[in-house]
């Protein structure tokens, strides 16, 4: 799996969509993702989990259809991350993405209390820009991933607030 950082995009949000950004957001996902290849971003890493992860690798697939440059890069936190999933529906989506991403890097071979932190600095680590999903939140994996990427002067563009647009400004 190889791809340049300096052209790749990661992405970070919650599990649970709330209210009105269950049809909102995919249209901010959407035109985030178009703004990013217009800026030569091609390469997008997403987490695979159930919720944001999911739905932005969905909407990459989706673009990759339009513009082959595209690549979706999934890191997995283990290669048993579905383990202790419930619903059928998510698991199917998930196999889904595994077939279709263009590389997939697991941090570990097993679940354990370290393997979502460490996941989410490696996304954090080979991308030159942050795509999140957070809302008003200090605690939690996408605060902490915000944080991070702050802390390594990665941009962060958060759909959650109304003016994510203005990073796109020229």
């Amino acid at each position: 799996m190889e791809f340049s950082k300096n052209q790749s995009v990661c992405f970070t949000g919650h599990r649970q969509i709330l209210g009105v950004h269950t049809h909102i957001l995919p249209i901010r996902l959407h035109r985030a993702i178009q703004n990013l290849v217009r800026l030569d971003y091609c390469n997008f890493i997403a987490g695979g989990a159930v919720g944001f992860d999911m739905i932005a690798a969905e909407a990459v697939l989706a673009a990759r259809e339009q513009n082959p440059r595209i690549t979706l890069f999934l890191a997995l936190p283990c290669r048993d991350q579905t383990a202790r999933w419930k619903n059928p529906s998510d698991i199917r989506r998930y196999q889904h993405l595994l077939e279709e991403a263009n590389g997939i890097h697991y941090i570990q071979d097993v679940y354990s209390s370290s393997c979502m932190h460490k996941r989410n600095r490696w996304m954090v680590n080979n991308s030159a820009v942050c795509v999140a999903y957070q809302n008003n939140t200090e605690r939690g994996g996408t605060a902490y991933t915000v944080q991070y990427a702050a802390s390594r002067d990665i941009p962060v563009v958060n759909l959650a607030d109304s003016s994510f647009m203005e990073v796109f400004a020229e």
